[in-house]
């Protein structure tokens, strides 16, 4: 029985432990909170509160408009949060989604909510002159440009 006891006490004290470590004592409110670092801009495409609370709605209506309509903003787009909350890492290197460093980690591994963004997108900055460039002329881009017109109407 004290086995069994002392084994669980361990797990809790190790999972609190663990818990800890990713988050600090929010200053205005006292309690544990995950702190993400800050982003390298002067300030974010909203306020932090709002984006806090409303970010994945935001990553969404991009994501349609862009999808389904072919309306592409730089306001809302994904690459952009990247680029500015890009964490380095000790080799001086943004770090991938696969860190506990990176930016996204902090909140979602706080919330325990998974994030799929990274099955698709870069979760780092791309290097400069490394994205991929449409040929002119490009076939498969005309049809697809003429797909979304016409959906459009």
């Amino acid at each position: 029985m004290r086995r069994r006891a002392a084994i669980a006490l361990g797990l809790f004290m190790g999972v609190a432990v663990l818990a800890a470590a990713g988050m600090r004592a929010s200053a205005e409110s006292g309690t544990l909170a995950p702190q993400p670092p800050k982003g390298r801009g002067e300030h974010c495409v909203a306020d932090t509160d709002f984006m806090r609370r409303n970010h994945m709605k935001m990553l969404l209506g991009h994501r349609s408009e862009a999808v389904r309509l072919g309306v592409r903003t730089q306001q809302y787009d994904l690459n952009g949060c990247v680029d500015c909350h890009a964490v380095a890492g000790a080799d001086g290197r943004p770090v991938s989604f696969d860190s506990p460093q990176h930016f996204c980690r902090s909140c979602h591994t706080y919330a325990a909510v998974s994030i799929d963004c990274f099955e698709c997108h870069a979760s780092r900055p791309q290097a400069p002159g490394k994205a991929a460039a449409v040929q002119p002329g490009d076939k498969e881009v005309a049809a697809i440009s003429q797909y979304l017109r016409d959906v459009g109407q």
